[in-house]
């Protein structure tokens, strides 16, 4: 990738603060002024005429927004549910399961920490149990993330929760070689993309998991409580969403009603996918497919330069990585706590993520690259972890 300039040209899309580095998407996306401001419409028009707005247009406007969402996740739009984020969706599937005590839950040690605890939650309730793989991290190929959770799968394994893109790790699972190879022992496969729309081509019916959920705040970049639920047609009977409102149906024939009213809610991070798409999309002239490469190069040229400057090897192959990256720091960072150089991170006016790999061994810092980074963002960070760990 050639080099980029000191400043993103798109960073004036964003009301991010220009004084900070905000080196960290992954954690909470990062909404364009645009897509803000069509939000802002659709709320004022809300609260103009609630009743019209949520009793009389709501359905259609979410129609217009699934079947946009739908097109770009290569799905169809009655098999998407909107949910307000990814944990939402993922607990909404846990806690439809009917568990008898010995089943099992199957997830690995990459797993994002919140999911992981709704899988102890569900299974404490019935008497079943959650089995981790351990996936080792730095790993060297796709079968280091296969194989363990393979080999624990067993005959009363019920369900697998596998990352599509790792929170902690940075990892990008092999997700269809993980569903198609449990599918062949039996299992279902919940996958928490929860970072994937936006950073990834999907293609959903393609994939065939039983149940997929992602995070629309992240990489496509919509407004904060915009996320979806997919679930395979024949897995809908019986599935609801975490909040019984009046279109409850025992048998779960009425999955995506049940989910577009739990509730009086703000729907306008929904209604604003359209524009969402529309806006970020176009910004760059072959459009998402585009956005995708140029921030998954702008993650690996910044990974690179943070190698560099450490004297680190990568953590993980190319081909195991998105718009996010994790690179190990120095040894000497063993004594402090991930908290504390991300707080001196962020009074020098950078905002990243630190943290422990999941077997405590190394710490790693977190990357993400977005249309607004450029490349001298990750120079300034590599430099003031440098200095902090100089410094004592």
């Amino acid at each position: 990738m050639d080099r980029m300039p000191e400043a993103s040209p798109f960073a004036a899309h964003w009301p991010l603060d220009p004084a900070v580095d905000y080196l960290n998407h992954g954690s909470f996306g990062a909404c364009p002024t645009a897509v803000l401001e069509a939000q802002s419409a659709l709320r004022l028009e809300m609260e103009r005429e609630p009743v019209d707005f949520h009793w009389r247009t709501l359905p259609a406007r979410l129609r217009v927004a699934r079947e946009a969402l739908a097109a770009f996740v290569g799905a169809r739009a009655d098999d998407l549910a909107f949910v307000p984020n990814a944990t939402a969706g993922v607990n909404a599937v846990l806690r439809s399961l009917r568990l008898a005590p010995g089943d099992e839950l199957l997830t690995t040690d990459h797993a994002y920490g919140a999911c992981r605890r709704a899988l102890e939650f569900v299974a404490g309730r019935s008497g079943a149990r959650v089995v981790v793989a351990a996936v080792p991290f730095p790993l060297r190929s796709e079968d280091e993330i296969v194989e363990p959770l393979l080999a624990a799968a067993g005959p009363r394994t019920r369900l697998a929760l596998v990352d599509h893109v790792t929170s902690p790790t940075a990892l990008v699972f092999p997700v269809a070689r993980l569903v198609r190879e449990l599918a062949a022992r039996g299992v279902d496969t919940l996958v928490d993309g929860a970072h994937a729309v936006g950073m990834l081509p999907l293609a959903l019916d393609a994939l065939g998991a039983a149940y997929y959920t992602s995070n629309a705040h992240k990489w496509l970049c919509a407004p904060k409580g915009s996320a979806f639920l997919h679930v395979r047609r024949d897995r809908q009977a019986g599935l609801h969403p975490l909040g019984i409102s009046h279109d409850y149906d025992p048998g779960g024939g009425r999955f995506r009603q049940e989910f577009d009213w739990t509730g009086t809610c703000d729907p306008t991070p929904w209604l604003a996918l359209p524009e969402c798409l529309r806006f970020v999309g176009g910004l760059l002239p072959g459009g998402w497919p585009e956005v995708m490469a140029r921030n998954r190069a702008l993650a690996l040229r910044g990974r690179d330069l943070l190698c560099a400057a450490f004297g680190s090897a990568p953590l993980a192959p190319d081909a195991l990585l998105g718009a996010l990256a994790c690179v190990a720091l120095p040894s000497a960072a063993s004594a402090f706590e991930p908290e504390d150089l991300r707080d001196r991170c962020r009074r020098a006016g950078i905002e990243t993520w630190l943290m422990r790999s999941p077997d405590g061994a190394l710490t790693a810092v977190r990357i993400s690259a977005q249309l607004y980074n450029h490349e001298e963002q990750y120079t300034r960070l590599g430099r003031c972890l440098l200095e902090a760990l100089a410094r004592g």
